[in-house]
């Protein structure tokens, strides 16, 4: 019998973005997954369904803006990074990789790798805390080379 060899996951995430890449021949890696947030350059204005609301100072006529408790463009990132993490559960349940790498700056790291299930968790081979979304993918062997390996000859 043939073992099959391991399939690396490599996901390169931001609050907006997030691709997996995996490993390519010549030392380089290749996009095979690509995610965008349907939030990702909208202005708060536009991320909220409500003006902010009004108060008035008790002594005077005054009138201010109440901030909303949470930054809608938090909130929005934190629902991609779980959408993110969602996709990774159901790829990794499917059995479509067996090592998991997580790049991401230090909070989308964090978010995501708290988000994603035990299944993907007991795969993850290791972080990266950088950006990385806009690299290229022909420069990242530079940044991800501990983890590239040669991918195999189906």
């Amino acid at each position: 019998m043939v073992k099959k060899p391991e399939q690396l996951w490599v996901v390169i995430a931001d609050g907006e973005h997030a691709r997996v890449v995996v490993p390519a021949p010549a030392r380089q890696f290749a996009t095979t997954l690509a995610l965008d947030s349907a939030t990702a350059h909208k202005r708060s204005a536009d991320l909220v369904s409500d003006r902010p609301g009004r108060g008035q100072e008790s002594a005077s006529t005054t009138r201010h803006a109440i901030e909303p408790r949470h930054d809608p463009h938090e909130l929005a990132e934190q629902a991609f990074v779980r959408d993110v993490a969602r996709q990774l559960d159901e790829h990794a349940a499917g059995g479509e990789f067996d090592r998991l790498v997580l790049v991401a700056p230090t909070r989308a790291l964090n978010n995501l790798r708290s988000a994603i299930g035990a299944v993907a968790q007991a795969r993850l081979a290791g972080t990266l805390a950088k950006d990385l979304v806009n690299v290229p993918d022909h420069a990242l062997y530079a940044h991800l080379e501990a983890w590239w390996e040669a991918p195999s000859a189906d």
